[in-house]
């Protein structure tokens, strides 16, 4: 059973996507449209599981452990690390096998060596990318988008704080 890969990331306008392990802006309508878009599912008896490297976990804080109504899986390279209310993986492969046939879609959600890695993989689907149409102070940056994804669709754009960003969804 495969299924649909999607990589789900924000990106400044120099595809900076971290500072200090957080995300560097605080915008609260591009975390409800990432919630909304990683929990919808067509199927109602379904849901989508999210899989992310142990720093992002680290970096959503105890309040948002697990990401609520999505089966949450953790990359990480240390045996004995426990994530409560998530599934411990110890590579991308594992993680993807972790998807049974309640699972509609699998996002990844970085960081950028776990994006790194998914881009490559066979079963992407393509890239829902938020471009935030500013600079910030970053130390890790999203590598860009591969050239097999070319085909861009607008989902839409938000204006928060006076700072302007947009909803892309890039596929093959």
């Amino acid at each position: 059973m495969s299924h649909p890969v999607y990589i789900i990331v924000a990106v400044d306008e120099n595809f900076g996507i971290g500072f200090r392990g957080r995300l560097p802006w605080k915008l609260q309508k591009e975390m409800k449209y990432f919630a909304a878009t990683t929990t919808k599912t067509t199927d109602p008896k379904k849901q989508n599981m999210v899989i992310m490297g142990r720093t992002t976990w680290e970096s959503l804080g105890p309040k948002y452990q697990p990401l609520k109504n999505r089966k949450n899986v953790v990359l990480t390279s240390q045996k004995d690390f426990k994530a409560k209310g998530a599934t411990v993986a110890h590579s991308l492969g594992e993680a993807l096998l972790l998807a049974n046939s309640k699972i509609e879609t699998i996002f990844i959600l970085g960081g950028a060596k776990v994006f790194a890695e998914a881009v490559n993989l066979s079963q992407l689907r393509g890239i829902y990318l938020t471009k935030i149409l500013h600079s910030y102070d970053c130390d890790i940056y999203f590598a860009g988008i591969p050239a097999k994804f070319s085909k861009i669709k607008k989902l839409g754009s938000e204006e928060e704080n006076g700072i302007k960003f947009e909803y892309l969804v890039y596929s093959k």
